[in-house]
């Protein structure tokens, strides 16, 4: 049973992807700062896997400590890397506060990692490194654009780090997974999406809103060169996403990457916009959603969907499920929550 680190583990879409792992007999070791995330969560994965991952409280921008982890956990045979800050309008009002924690972290992990004999690294990166692209769909060859915001930056460096690092390590082999928008829930509902204070992202804003814990959703712009005026993106059911690390992670293992270094886009291929996510939540809901159109918010592209092709292809993933389902879930997920 290979022992498989998962830093940011108790976070949404690490939390999901320890559950798969777990599911597929892999041993799981977590780390987490809990900045944006909570201990609960470790009661949620055992509950669904019947198995409890080991867990320690670690903070990634202290290199002594990750030094000291990697001292004494000497049969990690690969790591998935989720640990960063993610919310895009934030980085831009913070941007040495992004820098700092998701490029210090990402190094330090890698200095431990190309010291071992064979590493095995799966890289939590985004569709945001492709700025505003020029056609739809996005494929993993589209050029790498001036990024929209810092987050989306940091992602870019970040790969552009692993790469260099492939380049002279031979034993250290790298998959950037480029998602799109993950959403929704584990089916169970016992884990989910519970963002810290306000909601960065849609889904958790318009579930929240429909819950009753927000007044309003906002959406911001409709005046965009889109079919009804606003952003366009390509969401994914989580537990999908969380399904194509375990088979990124399988593909380094077995050694049937075809280079040391390989980028995947993780999406389903088709664009939706917010109106019609909020369409999807109100007709799986049954309820009306107050919203109300806001201003443009910066650092938002106009549109972002994946091509699949390689993943279907390569990889050997495709998405299963779809729009509704995904805000189903979530909201099955709000709903257990909050207990209503």
């Amino acid at each position: 049973m290979d022992k498989i680190l998962v830093t940011g583990g108790l976070g949404f879409i690490g939390s999901h992807t320890v559950v798969e792992l777990q599911n597929e007999g892999f041993e799981v070791v977590i780390i987490d700062n809990l900045s944006n995330s909570s201990i609960n969560v470790l009661e949620g994965i055992t509950a669904i896997s019947g198995k409890s991952p080991i867990f320690e409280r670690l903070e990634l921008k202290d290199k002594s400590a990750v030094q000291n982890f990697f001292s004494k956990n000497k049969d990690i045979k690969g790591v998935i890397h989720f640990a960063a800050s993610k919310a895009v309008g934030e980085s831009v009002q913070e941007p040495l506060m992004y820098y700092e924690n998701n490029l210090n972290t990402l190094i330090y992990l890698l200095q431990e990692l190309v010291s071992k004999p064979d590493s095995n690294f799966i890289f939590s990166s985004s569709c945001t490194v492709y700025g505003q692209a020029d056609e739809m769909p996005i494929t993993e060859n589209a050029p790498v654009k001036p990024a929209e915001s810092p987050y989306g930056n940091t992602k870019q460096i970040g790969e552009e780090i692993i790469k260099d690092t492939c380049k002279v390590k031979p034993n250290f082999k790298a998959i950037a997974l480029r998602y799109f928008n993950p959403i929704g829930a584990h089916p169970s509902a016992i884990i989910g999406e519970l963002p810290i204070g306000i909601p960065q992202n849609l889904v958790p804003f318009i579930t929240q809103t429909g819950a009753g814990l927000r007044e309003t959703l906002s959406v911001f712009g409709d005046d965009y060169p889109t079919p009804d005026g606003t952003c366009i993106r390509d969401y994914i059911h989580v537990v999908d996403l969380a399904r194509a690390h375990v088979i990124a992670l399988k593909r380094l293992l077995n050694k049937k990457n075809t280079v040391n270094y390989e980028t995947f886009n993780i999406g389903t291929g088709v664009g939706s916009s917010v109106l019609e996510v909020i369409n999807s939540f109100e007709r799986v809901s049954n309820k009306s959603l107050n919203y109300k159109i806001a201003d443009r918010r910066e650092g938002d592209v106009i549109s972002a969907y994946a091509d699949t092709t390689k993943a279907n292809t390569q990889l050997g993933w495709k998405a299963k499920s779809s729009l509704d389902d995904a805000m189903l879930s979530a909201w099955k997920w709000e709903k257990n929550v909050r207990k209503l």
